[in-house]
């Protein structure tokens, strides 16, 4: 009968891949990408928001506290601006010409 050993992860590696989700990338992605399961990264994510000693997210109300609002904006700007950062590289690469630029 075949054992599988069970793979320990550090706990960098854990924080990069729940850095990876705070970051904007599906779960899905990113438990192909580092090859774990999704519920592991669900349980990291867990985890790693039980000691940041942030607020739960929802009041009682359900609605949404001010401080989990601005950290859902700081993420999609960071997310933006890595894409933004991104579109501008490739551009150079390619040296696609901007609007401006083509001639008759």
């Amino acid at each position: 009968m075949n054992k599988k050993a069970y793979q320990r992860y550090t706990q960098e590696f854990k924080d990069k891949a729940v850095g990876l989700l705070n970051f904007g990338k599906p779960v899905a992605e990113v438990a192909q990408e580092l090859e774990v399961s999704t519920s592991m990264l669900y349980e990291w994510r867990h985890k790693a928001q039980g000691t940041q000693g942030g607020s739960a997210g929802l009041r009682a109300g359900g609605e949404q506290s001010e401080a989990d609002a601005l950290r859902a904006l700081r993420r999609q700007v960071a997310r933006l601006q890595a894409e933004n950062d991104i579109l501008k590289k490739a551009a150079i690469i390619l040296g696609t010409k901007t609007p401006g630029n083509y001639a008759p």
